[in-house]
Parts: structure tokens; C-alpha cells; sequence
């Protein structure tokens, strides 16, 4: 199933994120992706060499799930591969029945654990989309035919709402639209009030957009993401909430109670929420309860 038909049918889409292991035993992957079979999670993205650190291929990964019953969402980035990798990759999850992307440009290479590594970008998001559009219309980058049926997959690209430059991420959605993006998940968002603000400017696109969320657990790990993580801001009020009960941010509890209020806030300008944080399987359900968004049919 294409994640797309889900917006079609005016479903609320939850999606979460699973990380490869950096090694092949993947026994404990399986049982967390089994663990959100018991969630309401519609889809999972299984990312690609996250922050350039080197990890078992996302495609892999994306078969042993999909094996699994799961719905993958396969992430790719233009970081490690030139065009001809790319849409080569492409093709094979074709191949292998994985019909979801989720197509970006990728984090530099010396944020990684390689940072000696070359990277190559030949391509970078707006080009990747443009790329799958392409072979979904039966001829690669260069001209030429795809043998036989072309593929067809649901392409969603990633935007953050809450940057300092509303009009340079703007400019860069209509570029991925009209390259053919058919849904976006956004970055970390905990700014309702920015959010909507510029769904309000976005709507005109006519494309579905998922809330990104990240659960806070502590005050550190958001004063890390305000230094270190672009378009990515915790307001202070918000680290206070954190600060006030020490005993019930470490149980997880103010950032579940956080993240079901962003969804509260924001539930009405997006088309559903994907839920970055790893580990947290068993209180998505609480979140959503919290939320007021209704179960998945299944």
C-alpha cells in the first residue's frame, strides 16, 4: 500500500522511525517493529546512514519489515550515491515491493562517524523527486526507457516549518511539489504557533503534511537540539515544564504529556504526525488517546 491512498481516504496518518543497526544482527529491530504492530502506526520510515553514521542499508531493512507485515517507508538520501546508484536503488525497492519514499538531500559527512568520507550530493532532494518521476513515467535521468511496467511509488520529501526562513522553506516545498512530492513530514516541531502559521501559507499546495514530533526527555537533550539541530526550537517555557518534576520528565511522562498537547494544538492544520522518537513504542498509544485522535481502522 502507497502511504498516499491513506491521505485519499481522509485518514489521520501516524507514522513512526526505526534506525538500522550498525551490524547485521537485527533480532532486536524485529521485535520493536512488532511492538508497534500492537500501536496505532500506520507506516514506519527506516532511515538511510542517519546523521552520516554508517549503518545495515535502509532498503534491507525496508524487506525484512515489509516481511514482517509492517508498512516501510524507504528513506534515501543523495549523501552516499550519485544518480546512477540512486535510481538504481529506486528500481530494486520497486523490485521488492516497497512503494514508499522518503526522498532528502542528507547530512553532511563530517557529522558523521567517517568524517574522512567524500561525499557526493550529485543530486540533492528536488532532484532525487524529479529523478523517481521520471522512472515512474518509464525513462531514467538520461533519456532513456525502463524495460517494461513502470514503477510507481508515493514520494514524500521532508520541510521545516519552523525555520528563521518561512519563505526560503517555502520556496524550496513548491519546488518539491512541482517536482512531485506527494506528502511531506516535517522536522521537529514545538511551536504550534509557528507551525500553523505556516500551514496557513502552505495549504495552497494542496499537499498532505505530517507534524514531525520529537519527544523531549530531558532538558538537556533540548538544549542540545536548540545549539545543534537546524529549524528546531524548545522554547524556554517548555524546558521549564521539564525542570518543574524531575521524577515525572525521567519517567517520560511531561514529554508524552507535551507531545499528545502539540498534536492537540496543531491536529487541525496537518494531515497526520510522525513521531521521531526511538523507543517510545509503547506510549503511542497513550499519546494519541491524549491527543483525541481516533484509532486506526486496521
Amino acid at each position: 500500500m502507497r502511504i498516499t491512498e491513506l491521505f485519499e481516504k481522509g485518514e489521520f496518518v501516524v507514522t513512526a522511525e526505526v534506525g538500522p543497526p550498525k551490524g547485521v544482527e537485527i533480532d532486536h529491530l524485529i521485535k520493536d517493529a512488532h511492538e508497534f504492530l500492537k500501536t496505532r502506526v500506520h507506516a514506519l520510515n527506516v532511515t538511510d546512514n542517519q546523521s552520516s553514521v554508517m549503518r545495515t542499508g535502509s532498503l534491507a531493512t525496508c524487506k525484512v519489515l515489509k516481511d514482517e507485515g509492517l508498512l516501510p517507508i524507504f528513506q534515501i538520501t543523495c549523501r552516499d550515491r550519485n544518480r546512477i546508484a540512486l535510481q538504481s536503488d529506486v528500481l530494486s525497492a520497486a523490485l521488492l515491493g516497497i512503494e514508499n519514499l522518503l526522498l532528502l538531500t542528507g547530512d553532511y559527512t563530517t557529522l558523521g562517524d567517517h568524517p574522512q568520507a567524500k561525499p557526493v550530493f550529485d543530486l540533492d532532494s528536488v532532484s532525487l523527486i524529479h529523478a523517481v518521476k521520471c522512472l515512474e513515467q518509464g525513462f531514467d535521468l538520461a533519456g532513456n526507457a525502463v524495460d517494461g511496467k513502470p514503477p510507481k511509488f508515493a514520494k514524500g520529501a521532508v520541510v521545516s516549518p519552523c525555520s528563521d526562513s518561512v519563505d526560503v522553506q517555502l520556496a524550496k516545498m513548491e519546488a518539491k511539489v512541482k517536482a512531485g512530492c506527494e506528502y511531506f513530514q516535517t522536522q521537529g516541531v514545538f511551536e504550534p504557533d509557528k507551525f500553523m502559521e505556516f500551514m496557513e501559507k502552505a495549504k495552497q499546495f494542496g499537499v498532505p503534511v505530517q507534524l514531525g514530533l520529537i519527544i523531549p526527555k530531558n532538558v538537556g537533550m533540548c538544549r542540545y537540539m536548540n545549539g545543534n539541530v537546524a529549524g528546531v526550537h524548545v522554547p524556554d517555557d517548555m524546558i521549564e515544564e521539564l525542570k518543574a518534576d524531575k521524577e515525572k520528565t525521567k519517567a517520560g511522562d511531561t514529554g508524552v504529556e507535551i507531545c499528545a498537547r502539540l498534536i492537540k494544538e496543531c491536529k487541525d492544520y496537518c494531515q497526520g504526525i510522525h513521531i521521531m522518537s526511538l523507543g517510545w513504542e509503547n506510549r503511542i498509544p497513550e499519546i494519541l488517546d491524549m491527543a483525541g485522535i481516533a484509532p486506526v481502522a486496521k
